[in-house]
């Protein structure tokens, strides 16, 4: 998250409240005598069943919060009002146990000379069969996004046309040959017709977003979280969601979502979406966040109404919450997502997965989490997360053991070359997506984290896995995992984000770096026909970055996102690099495929003889 300057905590003075309280009352006053919003003339409308929130507790079940909306934003995104955002700066990273920060120099488990370091990577890297990517283009960059701001929490997806990139601030529309179809579009531009009643339509946008293509209907969504202050009393998560494939042209259902109207000075942090077809017959987007205050305090999900967001409708949310003491020493909680094959079973619940982050480094971990969340919209009080009152999980799927990417004083473990500074290894948690697969009736789960090797000097590496959850049940181990170390030479892999195409091929896209090599973006996959537990094709150089971070607070990204098209066969990531050393970060967005899109292990005749 980025965080406010300390002088914006005084919002919630009695003058500036009384204020905007007369003045919120004088906006929907003209709202009701003339029916739309007078920066947007007549192209941002209230939807259909437009309501200010409201909340059912259940004891001992879920909430039901009323989500604010519709607003109908009816205007081309190029004709947007321009709102700039607040140019702030990052904040410290919130984490489920707080460390230092110290910053201190990271250290490399290869060598610590370079030359030999980059020797040893020669040698030792194996024989690489992944392709080269097929294109990549720039993406916004920190001068583009009008925020100055780190990390930009690199996001993105593909639709039939478009390709949608978002950073912390804002996104931009290309088509799929990199071309811009939109200037950069801050979420303060994006959400304004909601109006000052929420965070979201008040010029509060603050980052973490998220952009993906919703293949199952056709449309899009993009969402942030909105806040005046942290510490404060008012936050929210502000989505939009398309009428239309276009996303340029829209129009666009705009909806706002308390977090915790029980607890309203909870910040819902590091949010993640999902896609999930049941309950049937609208689906739900389901959404996960971590809550601060400022300290932790637990875990919120959310089940939203699909149906109703599609179709311009008033939209519920069922939201469970689950204390610090229910998650123990775990937290950023990841929904499962469909993308291709077969889509879930009618009823199927969903799966939620997560990772311990101990109070201190070094911990050998040899479990994750898992969750189901059934959802009921009919009937609220029916929907269950976990096991029991304190949502405890469902399984604990036992796995090949690990040491999370942290020590006890720090997370900024990953080197560069001189006089970069140590980067975030964000190797606390599951990274996003979890992808769902059912290829032939055989459901699986596809994850990935970061971890660290020879601890405490590294290098990271990317750890991924695949659970069978055929019958909608969490297994007892994995059907495959691996530490991707591409032959052990030395290079340090982190932020990883794993897609799998409509041929049960894998792919993962993350970023690289080391103590002589300059932060830059590369992926491996595997064949479904390879050997289990390996990225058997190795590894492949997306974009070679060109400069090192300099900023003594380390921030990378909080996530990157590899994604595939629509096709089922074309892998896109996007990730962030540096052009020059400094502190103005880019980002890079790419595709690539797999050299043949249905390998099937044929038998061989003898070799013969070749001339």
């Amino acid at each position: 998250m980025k965080k406010k300057s300390a002088s914006e905590s005084a919002f919630f003075n009695l003058r500036v409240l009384i204020a905007s309280v007369f003045c919120l009352a004088g906006i929907l006053i003209a709202l009701v005598s003339v029916g739309l919003l007078s920066s947007f003339k007549a192209q941002a409308q209230p939807g259909p069943g437009s309501a200010p929130p409201a909340t059912t507790n259940s004891p001992g079940g879920p909430d039901v919060v009323r989500l604010v909306g519709p607003v109908i934003l009816n205007m081309n995104l190029r004709d947007l009002p321009y709102i700039p955002n607040e140019g702030e700066n990052e904040g410290q990273r919130l984490t489920r146990y707080p460390f230092p920060l110290s910053g201190r120099p990271a250290r490399s488990g290869t060598s610590a000379f370079p030359q030999v370091q980059s020797l040893l990577a020669k040698i030792l890297t194996p024989t690489s069969h992944m392709p080269p990517p097929l294109l990549t283009f720039d993406g916004t960059d920190r001068v583009g996004s009008g925020c100055n701001c780190r990390p930009p929490d690199t996001n993105g997806d593909v639709g039939p046309n478009h390709y949608v990139q978002t950073v912390n601030t804002g996104f931009r529309v290309f088509d799929k040959s990199g071309n811009p179809l939109t200037p950069f579009t801050t979420y303060n531009s994006f959400f304004a017709p909601l109006g000052a009643s929420t965070p979201c339509g008040n010029n509060q946008n603050d980052g973490d977003p998220i952009a993906f293509y919703d293949q199952i209907a056709d449309r899009w969504v993009l969402s942030d979280f909105a806040f005046p202050s942290f510490p404060g009393s008012s936050f929210w998560q502000c989505i939009g969601v398309s009428q239309t494939p276009d996303p340029v042209a829209g129009p666009w259902n705009l909806y706002a979502l308390q977090v915790d109207p029980a607890n309203p000075t909870f910040l819902g942090d590091y949010p993640k979406f999902a896609l999930w077809n049941n309950p049937q017959p609208g689906g739900a987007y389901h959404l996960t966040v971590n809550l601060f205050n400022p300290s932790f305090q637990g875990v919120r999900v959310f089940a939203l109404d699909r149906g109703s967001m599609l179709s311009g409708g008033p939209a519920n949310a069922i939201a469970f919450t689950l204390s610090a003491a229910d998650v123990g020493a775990s937290y950023s909680f990841v929904a499962a997502t469909f993308r291709t094959g077969n889509p879930p079973p009618a009823g199927r619940d969903e799966f939620v997965l997560a990772i311990d982050s101990p109070a201190t480094g070094g911990v050998t971990l040899t479990q994750v989490h898992g969750r189901l969340f059934h959802v009921d919209f009919a009937v609220p009080a029916n929907s269950t997360f976990g096991v029991g009152p304190n949502h405890l999980p469902n399984a604990e799927i036992t796995v090949n053991g690990f040491v999370d990417a942290f020590t006890d004083t720090t997370t900024l473990l990953v080197p560069q070359p001189t006089p970069g500074a140590p980067l975030d290894t964000l190797g606390d948690k599951i990274m996003t997506p979890v992808v769902y697969q059912n290829r032939n009736g055989t459901e699986s789960l596809w994850a990935d984290q970061t971890i660290i090797l020879n601890y405490p000097n590294g290098p990271t590496a990317v750890r991924w896995y695949q659970f069978d959850v055929t019958g909608g049940n969490f297994p007892a181990t994995p059907v495959q995992q691996q530490d991707w170390t591409n032959g052990n030479d030395g290079l340090f892999r982190w932020m990883p984000a794993i897609a799998v195409d409509a041929n049960g091929n894998m792919a993962i896209g993350y970023s690289t770096s080391s103590s002589s090599i300059f932060p830059g973006i590369r992926y491996a996959g595997r064949f479904a026909s390879d050997p289990l537990n390996d990225l058997g094709q190795g590894e492949a150089t997306m974009f070679n970055g060109t400069g090192s971070q300099t900023s003594a607070s380390g921030r990378w990204g909080d996530y990157s996102m590899t994604t595939l098209d629509t096709d089922g066969m074309t892998f896109w990531h996007t990730n962030e690099y540096y052009t020059t050393t400094g502190i103005s970060w880019s980002t890079r967005v790419g595709k690539f495929h797999f050299p043949r899109s249905a390998p099937t292990p044929r038998p061989r005749p003898t070799p013969r003889p070749r001339p």
